[in-house]
């Protein structure tokens, strides 16, 4: 921490505002570029920024695209996986995650997670394969990336493609690899409140296939044919990253580094603070370094504490209170328990976390946490 101290009171859950004084200015200027050239689709602010991206994310190529839901569905529709195929996705995810594989035409098959990490596991993974497996979606939830290598393993000995979803990973690494390159494509989101957020919905796949980037560059703007307009080799979508938002993702991404270890900061004071607490963190994953989007406790008594800490003035919310195959339209891809899942649903609370968070601001949550907990008699597993 960098010792900032600011008198008690209200804990916000995200505040946004100080990353955006931070870049203000150089976001005026690119923006004056921008309406300078009337370039606002595509162009030289969308290049550079694609290929900052796919730079800091150890592959060859980036793909800017509108959301991180465009970008989970356009990486299956790019990789041939559709009607017939089914995709594991871990239930304790956002909707998102099953929604592409619906939107690709495709079958979502859940899958448990670790009790430990709330990620998937090759062993969970196996327990989902049947023969029409075709790919699986592995999410690095709140800002952690699992045993990419043991999973890798498993995806290759089942014949399987693997694909990141990384929408809360921006910057995370396994054993050095960053999220996104470790799999057939990396997919981001750059939802405003990410680690890296644009002003506005914005995403991105990243890969290591040449091919694969030839046709999601194809598929994201109407299946248009490479340097015509007016031919079109695929039935596409319109799923373009805007110039606008390009700028603003630059000069975000020359501070992410930054802002990730302020957040690396405030997640050691937590499981610090929390260590003998019934609230307990997310254990890490050997060999990963985690950016922590989301600060997530499980703790007994959820609501009662969600209420006790609103009332001293830490505000919280829930990453996620349903699992994906409890949701009303993946009711029938729900072919049996996933008890881990459903019962973190039950005890998960999202903290304060945000770069900016004051040294005060961190005690206070901290002090509140422990006094909310207090004689809780029931303990999470």
């Amino acid at each position: 921490m960098s010792g900032r101290r600011a008198g008690k009171g209200q804990v916000p859950f995200l505040d946004l505002a100080p990353m955006t004084r931070e870049v203000k200015g150089a976001v005026e200027e690119g923006w004056a570029r921008v309406l300078a050239t009337g370039r606002f689709i595509g162009g030289e602010e969308v290049a550079r920024f694609e290929a900052a991206w796919a730079g800091y994310c150890q592959v060859p190529h980036a793909l800017g695209v509108a959301n991180g839901t465009d970008a989970l569905q356009l990486a299956l529709t790019g990789l041939g996986i559709g009607p017939g195929d089914e995709v594991i996705v871990p239930a304790n995810t956002f909707v998102a995650t099953a929604e592409a594989v619906l939107l690709a035409g495709a079958v979502p098959r859940f899958a448990d997670v670790s009790p430990q990490t709330l990620l998937l596991t090759p062993e969970c993974l196996e327990v989902a394969l049947t023969p029409r497996t075709a790919a699986v979606i592995v999410v690095h939830l709140y800002g952690q990336m699992p045993d990419m290598g043991a999973l890798c393993a498993a995806a290759e000995r089942a014949g399987i493609a693997l694909i990141e979803d990384a929408a809360q990973a921006h910057g995370a690494t396994w054993q050095g690899r960053r999220a996104g390159s470790s799999g057939v494509a990396g997919c981001f989101s750059f939802y405003p409140g990410k680690n890296l957020g644009a002003f506005g919905d914005a995403g991105a796949v990243v890969t290591t296939d040449a091919g694969l980037a030839d046709r999601i560059r194809v598929l994201r703007d109407h299946g248009r044919a490479a340097g015509s307009h007016y031919r079109h080799e695929f039935a596409g979508t319109n799923s373009r990253l805007d110039a606008l938002q390009a700028v603003v993702l630059s000069a975000k991404l020359a501070r992410l580094e930054a802002w990730n270890a302020a957040r690396r900061s405030v997640a050691a004071r937590y499981h610090a603070a929390l260590a003998d607490s019934p609230a307990r963190p997310m254990a890490p994953v050997p060999g990963t370094w985690g950016v922590h989007h989301l600060a997530v406790v499980r703790v007994p008594a959820r609501e009662q504490v969600a209420a006790d800490l609103a009332a001293m003035g830490v505000q919280t919310q829930v990453h996620y209170p349903i699992p994906c195959h409890r949701q009303v339209p993946y009711l029938r891809f729900a072919d049996g328990p996933l008890p881990v899942a459903e019962r973190c649903a039950d005890e998960v609370l999202s903290l304060p976390m945000f770069p900016h968070m004051t040294d005060d601001q961190v005690e206070q949550v901290c002090a509140a946490v422990a006094k909310a907990v207090a004689g809780k008699e029931h303990q999470v597993a």
